[in-house]
């Protein structure tokens, strides 16, 4: 285990009194108004408006300076307060620690300008715009950068952009500003040098929303997942976000971080589903008997308790990492928690849904919809088997394979 500094686990101890006092209460509340289709619903404005107030706020910015508004922690730090704000699908929203806006806030820290940090970071830092990233493509495999079609070239002073991307998450909410827009601004380059982040204002002209795209035919206006279209959109060469052609190491820099917080918010949702699970098995009966004393219900809350665990273990490692080494140094176990971490998620989701039986593909229970994000969540942010090739490239590339012949004995 990792031991946490006092500072740390008391912030931890205050975000789950608020959370447990404030947040949670209001969840009924939060879902009737977005049902209702507030996209951002007035109860979760109040609680950021408290949560800022007492300093819970950007919690999940490692490199947050000293005269910004919130509260640092490091990667490692900030892992058990994610797990209290992935027990529900909003609370992240909160504490002003939810994605894309995170990811986006570290990208905008590290390379943008003093320009760039004045019109686009700070409002995002006090949360007074949404932003979204548009990388991924619905003509090509996007895992694949070298397939990106969306092309920025330069005219001038300004850059033309023409494209079409798919889920741009958060792009079609209302409060959303700024889009991060990877395009190819160098065809002719290598792979690893054709594409530049462009900083492209959500109203400008040209750019237009396709469609709010369903998600296992569930469409949500909190929470988008935007496909849309740039068509001759015309941003000014002081909204490139670093040096023309670094748009895959930016985007890079920005996924290590963003796909350790999805696996920490997704341990939390999972804690919630093993105690729903534990609670249904006690109070249900059939045959006779309540449905904890047969032994596949055992062996699915054991398992789920046990892969749980391991997961957590992983993810403190990775988050450890990352604080000490860089996101670079510390690609095969950001990798590893995002496999480890999505298939936990589904198979426990699953579990969840299997035990409430018809109730559980309702939505009376967070199951069906837990089970349907951790399906997603195995192709989002990179799919298994893109982080299966990594993990295997890099431990091929970290074995010492000396002397192996000694333990096999009867092959000499």
């Amino acid at each position: 285990m990792f031991e946490l500094p006092e500072k740390a686990l008391a912030i931890k101890t205050e975000v789950e009194q608020f959370f447990t006092e404030c947040v949670l209460p209001s969840n009924a509340q939060w879902q009737r108004e977005a049902r209702a289709g507030q996209a951002q619903p007035g109860i979760e404005a109040d609680l950021r408006r408290q949560a800022k107030a007492l300093g819970l706020w950007n919690m999940a910015l490692p490199r947050l300076a000293d005269d910004e508004t919130g509260t640092k922690l490091t990667n490692l730090e900030f892992t058990g307060v994610a797990e209290v704000l992935g027990r529900l699908e909003w609370a992240s929203k909160v504490f002003n620690c939810h994605a894309p806006d995170v990811p986006n806030m570290e990208l905008l820290q590290l390379f943008a300008s003093p320009q760039q940090k004045t019109q686009w970071l700070s409002p995002l830092l006090e949360g007074e715009i949404g932003s979204a990233f548009a990388m991924t493509e619905p003509d090509v495999a996007s895992s694949d950068p070298a397939n990106l079609q969306t092309r920025m070239e330069r005219d001038g002073e300004f850059y033309i952009l023409n494209g079409r991307k798919w889920f741009a998450s958060n792009a079609g909410h209302e409060h959303c500003e700024l889009i991060i827009t990877v395009g190819v601004s160098n065809p002719d380059a290598p792979n690893s040098q054709r594409q530049s982040l462009l900083l492209v204002p959500r109203h400008a002209p040209g750019v237009e929303i396709v469609r709010n795209l369903p998600v296992f035919d569930h469409t949500s206006v909190t929470n988008t997942h935007t496909e849309l279209t740039f068509t001759n959109v015309r941003v000014p060469v002081n909204q490139l976000l670093g040096e023309p052609g670094a748009g895959f190491a930016m985007g890079q820099a920005r996924l290590g971080p963003a796909r350790l917080h999805h696996c920490m918010r997704a341990i939390g949702e999972c804690e919630v589903l093993i105690s729903l699970m534990v609670a249904r098995s006690q109070a249900r009966t059939t045959f006779g008997k309540r449905i904890d004393e047969f032994g596949a219900t055992q062996a699915a809350i054991s398992l789920s308790r046990i892969e749980l665990d391991q997961c957590r273990l992983l993810v403190q490692r990775a988050a450890y990492l990352l604080d000490t080494v860089g996101n670079k140094a510390a690609r095969k176990q950001v990798s590893m928690i995002k496999v480890a971490v999505a298939r936990t998620y589904q198979d426990i989701a699953d579990r969840a849904v299997q035990l409430y039986g018809a109730k559980g593909v309702t939505s009376d229970t967070p199951a069906a919809r837990a089970f349907s994000r951790a399906r997603a969540f195995r192709i989002y942010d990179g799919p298994d088997e893109v982080h299966l090739q990594t993990i295997a490239r890099l431990e091929a590339a970290d074995q010492d394979l000396t002397g192996l012949e000694h333990y096999l004995p009867g092959a000499n």
